[in-house]
């Protein structure tokens, strides 16, 4: 009991710390400082990036040059790693400069002109237009913050948004969710504004000699919050940022000679707050998503059907089970042997090799390839390793692993398939190495080659595809090699009992003992634990939230491989005591439905929650999703088989067969 209360408890607990905090250890604080006193531990100048810029209307993402927006020099960009290339991410520097606790009140970035007739110009015009339309996002960075725009929701709580419109398009009739909304004077219909002008308002903690150690300085901080308030002014006889003119650019193209003047502008305020400190500088963006509560009920809910599963699987181990084997075991005369019934009755063919058990065993390879690379990747996630305060570390750390453990992938796939009684190894080792990662890198180069011909910023370079292959064909290829060898160079798998030479026929099967019936009914539960965390990670991936629960994400991914499990052994005895001994793919099959359901809850998603519409953004979001629902079928159905492989070698091992 005692260890049973510590399997639920530690991961409870990792649950509560990760969703409270998730900062990454050794991730040091930048101390800053006015001009005069800079030196090496305290930094003078803030610097702010600009990242690319996407909507929830357009799949697309565009970097921020794309757009004719003020540009700095781009070879001082930060060294991006694997998973922000291949995320999309484009960290370039600013043309606003920023140094710390010096207030500006208005000061211009740039000027741009568009003039009606120059083919280039309108061609750019046309862009911003476009951009404005589809309400795209600049998502901007300062400190490794994100600079947030805060709002009032219809039920009075304040939301802060990690990005901020480029501009609006007042439309006719106007609504609520329109951009436009957020400023009464931007109600020209048909007009668009351009946010020309940001209030950028940065808040520092100013800490005490004992807290900051030799790094201390009497006028320094360290940086909090970066909120911004994005305005669209018109900039008339000279700068004016107090201007309550707003910058109208009309729907129809410029006239022929006509210019229209586009002055960027900011302001600056520094504001000290000496009550919350840098280690909680992300609260005030997490506390605004109202994810917890309905967290908690997610797990409650999953908790309830895993104990509903626990407690059938323990009245079929406990009762009924030990029944079958204390009656089977007492028989010992032949009459009494040919009064056999139930799953006894398959003996000889339980364990008779399936077809197809190639494709068979390189799935389950992949399977156990991706289960492995989800759990290390969920434990680093909870100690906080792969928090969003380090961009792109999640989905580096995904593909590292994938890669380092394609020894797993070889070692079991030869095994799994050296019990089948196989013997064309190499076919074996070719397949595990390439049919999967194969599958996920043609439907990426697709997708890549539609954001290539748009001129995206989620374009990934040649290079990156090159290191790609290299880390496929130099690494993963020769690991899956190796763990083939050291699978096949082990003894089969002995089975408890032996199979006989002529196939026994199956009876007539129930409905629900049939094999399309049991595979449906199998991915219902398994779902229905995770269906509530889906909604989070969706809206993480096309609505730009931030996704910070891991503790929560890693107790439903226990949830999920207690649930299949149990969903997967149940079936499996129902089928046995039917005296149906084709449990090999049905096992697989059976959890691995769940990404059926993964697939529908993708469309519903899509059908509800998104509003794209156009066919390029459709086509990117169902390739990403197959590519989603591919992976979670090899890590379910590998899940469901192995429980099913050890229980069913369980129950032949302790019954007495003549």
């Amino acid at each position: 009991m005692a260890r049973i209360t510590l399997v639920w408890l530690l991961p409870m607990l990792c649950t509560i710390q990760c969703s409270w905090a998730f900062y990454l250890p050794g991730l040091a604080p930048v101390n800053y400082c006015k001009a005069e006193d800079a030196s090496e531990t305290c930094k003078s100048e803030v610097k702010l990036y600009v990242n690319r810029l996407n909507t929830e209307k357009y799949v697309i993402p565009y970097e921020y040059h794309h757009f004719d927006f003020c540009l700095s020099d781009e070879s001082q960009s930060p060294v991006e790693n694997l998973g922000q290339v291949v995320f999309g991410e484009r960290i370039r520097p600013s043309p606003y400069k920023i140094n710390f606790l010096e207030d500006i009140k208005c000061k211009v970035a740039c000027e741009k002109v568009y003039k009606g007739g120059d083919l280039e110009k309108e061609k750019k015009l046309e862009f911003l237009k476009k951009g404005m339309a589809l309400n795209y996002q600049h998502h901007w960075i300062v400190d490794n913050m994100p600079v947030t725009w805060c709002y009032q929701l219809e039920d009075e709580r304040q939301y802060c948004s990690t990005g901020f419109p480029m501009g609006c398009f007042s439309r006719e009739p106007r609504t609520q969710q329109d951009t436009c909304s957020i400023n009464g004077a931007y109600n020209k219909p048909n007009t668009y504004y351009l946010f020309n002008h940001v209030d950028l308002t940065v808040t520092y903690h100013s800490g005490a000699e004992e807290e900051w150690g030799s790094a201390f300085k009497e006028n320094g901080g360290r940086i909090i919050s970066v909120k911004v308030v994005p305005k669209s002014i018109r900039h008339n006889n000279g700068v004016n940022c107090e201007s309550k003119l707003p910058l109208e650019i009309p729907y129809a193209p410029l006239p022929a000679g006509q210019k229209l003047t586009v002055t960027y502008t900011y302001s600056i305020t520094f504001t000290e707050n000496r009550t919350i400190k840098w280690s909680s500088r992300w609260d005030y963006i997490l506390e605004s998503m109202p994810h917890t509560n309905i967290q908690w009920f997610s797990i409650l809910n999953s908790l309830i059907i895993v104990l509903f599963l626990s407690g059938m699987v323990a009245m079929i181990m406990l009762r009924t089970l030990h029944k079958d084997i204390a009656r089977y075991n007492q028989i010992e005369s032949g009459e009494d042997a040919q009064e056999e019934f139930g799953w006894k009755l398959v003996h000889g063919d339980v364990f008779r090799p399936p077809r197809k058990g190639m494709l068979l065993s390189v799935l389950l390879g992949s399977g156990v390839q991706v289960f492995y690379m989800t759990l290390v990747t969920l434990a680093f996630a909870c100690l906080g390793f792969l928090s969003p305060a380090n961009r792109g570390a999640l989905m580096t750390c995904a593909m590292v692993l994938y890669v380092c453990l394609g020894t797993t992938a070889g070692y079991v796939s030869a095994r799994i398939y050296k019990s089948f009684g196989g013997e064309k190894w190499k076919s074996n080792v070719l397949l595990t190495s390439m049919l999967s990662p194969g599958i996920v890198f043609s439907l990426f180069f697709i997708m890549n080659l539609i954001f290539w011909a748009n001129g995206s910023s989620a374009t990934v370079p040649f290079s990156t595809l090159i290191a790609l292959l290299a880390l496929w064909f130099g690494v993963s290829l020769p690991l899956t090699f190796i763990g083939a060898y050291f699978g096949f160079r082990k003894r089969s798998l002995e089975h408890p009992v032996r199979t006989n030479q002529i196939p026994r026929q199956i009876p007539e099967q129930n409905f629900y003992t049939q094999p399309i019936p049991g595979v449906i009914m199998g991915g219902v539960l398994p779902f229905g634990c995770i269906f509530i965390q889906l909604f989070f990670i969706l809206n993480s991936l096309w609505s730009s939230q931030v996704y910070y629960m891991f503790g929560f994400l890693f107790l439903v991914f226990l949830i999920l491989v207690i649930t299949c499990s149990e969903t997967t052994i149940l079936l499996c005895y129902f089928h046995l005591c039917a005296e149906d001994y084709h449990w090999w793919w049905r096992s697989f099959l059976t959890s691995g439905f769940t990404a059926f359901y993964l697939l529908v809850y993708c469309i519903h998603f899509f059908m509800t929650k998104l509003d794209i519409e156009d066919a390029t953004s459709t086509f990117l979001y169902f390739g990403y999703t197959c590519i989603m629902v591919y992976l979670f079928f090899l890590l379910t159905g590998s899940i469901g088989f192995f429980a099913c492989f050890w229980f069913v070698r369980k129950i032949y091992s302790v019954v007495k067969v003549d």
